[in-house]
């Protein structure tokens, strides 16, 4: 059993197919299907069944995925703090939220890599509901999200900082000349709002709620810049980060509205999971994220 054949094994779990397995390792099929049989002949059980062009995993396939996903990132970890040089190397998978990705991830992970240009982060957008999971399975070795404050017995929690919320319309709208704006004040007013599964709409409907007013929801998206575009073009008030908007407020193409109303404290958060070891390359990440 080797480290390439639990990579394989993985891969054709996470596509539920040979073809697009073997693509996106860049082998041919037929080594992707030596290595499956391979690692079936030495655990004499099958780890996929192949129902027509479909494959799931076996029972036993489902077991040995939880242990391969450990073993992956235990090889992570060992060429990340094995070496004896000081300059830390090998993957790092970086969970991290969209909002982030506007300005600060960006100046971190450019100072990053130009002080540890060894260690290569593969960085995936993540919502606040699946994170603690990939974390759990390995699937990413650090998370750096913008959400309420959460706490979770399979987390350790390296980093917080109080961020903001906003509410953001383009100049002429008739809200953004009000001194003060309440939750009344944006009854029938349409509304550009984050997915379902974000904290941030959560927050915002649950006061709506309380408060007895009907919300009027013109757009639902996971993409903050669709917000800021429909904002722009003056199709409703949009909800986001602060830090998702700093360039359209400085430019003066969109405003921040005076919200007096209840208060949405969110933060910034990094986690690790509960047993994962603060490698070097972690430490140093988090101390660049807290600078």
């Amino acid at each position: 059993m080797t480290i390439v054949q639990l990579e394989t094994f993985l891969k054709v779990s996470e596509t539920k197919n040979f073809t697009l397995a073997a693509s996106s390792l860049g082998y041919a099929q037929s080594t992707v299907t030596t290595q499956i049989k391979q690692l079936e002949d030495e655990l004499g059980c099958l780890l996929f069944e192949r129902l027509g062009k479909t494959i799931v995993l076996t029972p036993a396939g489902e077991r040995l995925k939880a242990y391969a996903e450990k073993l992956l990132q235990l090889e992570r970890e060992i060429h990340l703090e094995v070496p004896e040089e000081q300059e830390p190397a090998g993957l790092l998978k970086f969970g991290v939220s969209e909002s982030f990705c506007y300005k600060r991830l960006p100046q971190i992970l450019m100072r990053y890599k130009e002080k540890y240009p060894k260690v290569e982060i593969r960085l995936q957008f993540i919502t606040h509901d699946t994170f603690p999971e990939l974390l759990k399975k390995g699937e990413l070795d650090i998370v750096y999200t913008l959400n309420p404050d959460m706490e979770d017995e399979s987390l350790q929690l390296l980093h917080r900082n109080p961020e903001t919320l906003g509410f953001y319309v383009q100049p002429g709208h008739p809200l953004a000349a009000k001194k003060k704006i309440k939750e009344e004040d944006l009854k029938g007013i349409p509304l550009l709002l984050t997915s379902h599964n974000c904290s941030f709409r959560h927050m915002l409907l649950t006061d709506f709620e309380a408060k007895g007013i009907t919300p009027q929801i013109a757009l639902e998206t996971s993409s903050k810049e669709i917000l800021k575009q429909f904002a722009r073009n003056g199709l409703g008030v949009a909800f986001m980060p602060d830090m998702a908007a700093e360039e359209e407020v400085s430019s003066g193409r969109l405003v921040r509205l005076n919200w007096a109303g209840t208060a949405f404290p969110i933060f910034s958060q990094v986690f690790i999971h509960k047993d994962k070891h603060v490698s070097f390359a972690i430490e140093e990440l988090v101390k660049l994220i807290k600078s």
